[in-house]
């Protein structure tokens, strides 16, 4: 699965401290961070991210100390896109 989160550019900081403490939580859920990029001024994010099973990326999602976490983003608006199920292209 791919993410590409869009975060404005005050925030990157706070977005930075979020990361900082989910990202780990991963391997929690048989997660793994791929890949990760950035674009130039740091204000577009992209992570590549495998599951060991399907329903892994759903208990991340509903790991009750990610959500605590969620406090370091207040007041920061992002933009997520999360795309499930890619193939590798011929």
């Amino acid at each position: 699965m791919v993410a590409v989160i869009d975060v404005p550019g005050e925030a990157l900081a706070a977005f930075g401290r979020y990361e900082d403490a989910v990202l780990p939580l991963l391997a929690r859920h048989g997660g793994r961070l791929d890949r990760r990029l950035r674009s130039a001024d740091g204000t577009t994010e992209v992570h590549v991210l495998s599951f060991a099973e399907e329903s892994g990326y759903r208990d991340y999602l509903a790991d009750p100390e990610r959500g605590g976490h969620r406090s370091l983003l207040t007041g920061v608006e992002t933009s997520q896109r999360v795309l499930e199920g890619l193939v590798d292209a011929p």
